[in-house]
């Protein structure tokens, strides 16, 4: 006696949180690996495909000057960041030794391209005014910083619920050895440099 063939169920799954394996790999990311990549090669003429440079981390910073004396600022704008404490005390800008003076957060991974992705093409946009950012954030050893005015740049943040507008500091780090081949990556995965 012949079985009779079941078709297989049908499983519907459940939409992957950000950061799972399971999940499409960042568009910047496949953009990097698929032409950017070998653009970058052609141009400088590296020998080995591990040479050719490539983001290795996003820092990003907000100082709180005013947490020394509003606990509720701290608060604000910590969310899930961790904190920057002061090394040692300095009288003049009255900071204690282990007081909170800010917080930062470092970005690696998928989480990295899905922050620089939403950077390029998101939040400097929203910028009143924005007409590029400075090609003269640069180190000499092929990292970027770039400063924000206001964090409400970012949809997620909701310009009702802030206390106050923060700037924040954006860092760039890359593997490049020089500015010249940092700029290059960058400006091919979208960054919009000022004309000078």
């Amino acid at each position: 006696m012949a079985k009779a063939k079941q078709s297989p169920a049908k499983k519907e799954s459940a939409p992957k949180a950000p950061g799972t394996k399971s999940e499409a790999p960042p568009r910047l990311l496949l953009a990097y690996r698929d032409t950017i990549a070998q653009q970058m090669t052609k141009e400088f003429d590296y020998g080995n495909r591990m040479q050719v440079p490539r983001v290795d981390k996003i820092v990003v910073n907000i100082g709180i000057g005013e947490a020394k004396d509003n606990d509720k600022a701290l608060d604000a704008a910590v969310g899930d960041v961790v904190t920057i404490k002061a090394k040692k005390s300095v009288a003049a800008f009255k900071l204690r030794a282990g007081q909170t003076v800010g917080i930062k957060t470092t970005l690696r991974g998928r989480r990295m391209w899905y922050f620089l992705d939403k950077l390029l093409n998101i939040a400097l946009p929203r910028i009143r005014d924005f007409r590029g950012v400075s090609p003269d954030g640069f180190d000499g050893r092929g990292n970027y910083s770039l400063g924000l005015r206001e964090q409400v740049v970012f949809p997620e943040v909701d310009y009702d619920k802030i206390d106050k507008l923060r700037g924040l500091e954006v860092s760039i780090i890359t593997t490049a050895r020089t500015d010249d081949e940092a700029r290059s990556l960058l400006t091919r995965l979208g960054m919009p440099f000022r004309k000078r």
